[in-house]
């Protein structure tokens, strides 16, 4: 066991050492989850939008002060003629334009009916069809407002409810994705030029005539990324919460103990990656390259896995980010405990088992 300490402390002094690691360690994870939570979102905002009102009246005013009072929409310019809307949309100052047409009050108090005309441009058919909903959703809450004072009869009111996400945040979305991409590039890139850092220093033959054994070696290379990890961990989850405003409804040391098994996992991947390459560049890009279009496409938190291939959905299931995704969305957002993600749970734990043991028995005795 002192042996063991002794090898765990040099490795924590290379990691020490080494500017770049602590770099990637901390500085890495610190700028993607600031860029995921406030850049890129799935949310469209600011949003530049025309009128063309040819009623001014009563209602078009209420209703473009509805939308005024959104933080969807910048109100650019009313304009006077379609040519002018035309032209503004051609000339990229407007995303949309929204149209009222002449009589729009008279219609809607005595024919009880009235038409508005949206406009978006569809070069972003998805950004389009998001503004379009905005659009109606506010017309719709305007129009219920209206139908209340008038109590007309056989009216269907429909009441929707969000769960776990009510104010439709986008970063409750990103920020367990992001996790799970963090710690699986981060983990796995840094052990995975462990093992071949000391074969280019010339340093593995002291490894190898040391009475150490193989998994002892292996343990104390990842003792120190393990620590370093969920110091990285915590680091992320106080930036989630208390600058991302994301909420940790469940068990935060059911969270911690959660990802401390999806690190070892991704410890493990990365001591087999340096096993079996010969150089840190290779296992560098076999680890931050190969680790991260999987971990983005197999995840689930930027492209439903239900809309892909049943192949591609298989396939997905060896990827372990899929697996914390589902536990981390689980225990932060929906409150819920172990009973629920047990089944994930004994996935990461297999597949920890497997790559330790993979990684135990590539590891080469000899000097190549």
């Amino acid at each position: 066991m002192k042996q063991l300490l002794v090898f765990i402390r040099k490795e924590f002094y290379h990691v020490f050492r080494d500017r770049r690691t602590l770099l990637i360690l901390f500085g890495l994870p610190t700028a993607q989850i600031m860029l995921f939570g406030y850049a890129l979102s799935s949310e469209v905002k600011n949003i530049n939008l025309a009128v063309v009102d040819f009623s001014k009246d009563v209602a078009t005013q209420q209703i473009i002060t509805k939308i005024q009072s959104s933080s969807y929409f910048n109100l650019q310019q009313s304009v006077l003629s379609y040519a002018d809307m035309e032209r503004a949309f051609r000339e990229g100052k407007i995303r949309a334009a929204i149209v009222f047409p002449t009589g729009f009050n008279d219609d809607l108090r005595h024919v009880n009916k009235a038409q508005i005309q949206l406009i978006a441009d569809a070069s972003d058919p998805n950004t389009a069809t998001t503004i379009t909903n905005y659009l109606t959703g506010i017309i719709g809450d305007y129009q219920q407002q209206i139908n209340a004072a008038a109590a007309l009869p056989y009216q269907i009111q429909t009441e929707t409810r969000m769960l776990y996400n009510p104010d439709m945040n986008g970063s409750l979305n990103f920020i367990p994705g992001v996790l799970a991409l963090i710690l699986m590039i981060v983990c796995t890139t840094l052990t995975s030029v462990s093992i071949v850092r000391e074969k280019e220093l010339g340093t593995m033959e002291v490894l190898l005539v040391s009475p150490f054994k193989p998994i002892l070696v292996l343990i104390a290379k990842a003792v120190p990324y393990l620590v370093l990890s969920l110091l990285d961990f915590a680091l992320i989850l106080v930036l989630a919460v208390f600058v991302l405003d994301v909420p940790v409804r469940g068990s935060v040391v059911l969270l911690f103990a959660e990802s401390t098994l999806f690190i070892i996992c991704c410890l493990s991947l990365g001591l087999l990656i340096s096993n079996i390459t010969a150089s840190q560049q290779v296992a560098m890009l076999a680890s931050m390259m190969g680790m991260m279009l999987p971990t983005i496409l197999f995840t689930g938190f930027m492209f439903p896995l239900e809309n892909m291939p049943l192949p591609l959905q298989l396939v997905s299931n060896i990827v372990p980010s899929r697996w914390y995704y589902l536990i981390v969305k689980a225990i932060m957002l929906k409150g819920l405990g172990f009973g629920a993600v047990w089944k994930e749970t004994v996935v990461l734990i297999g597949m920890a088992v497997g790559l330790l043991g993979i990684s135990l028995k590539n590891f080469n005795i000899r000097l190549a």
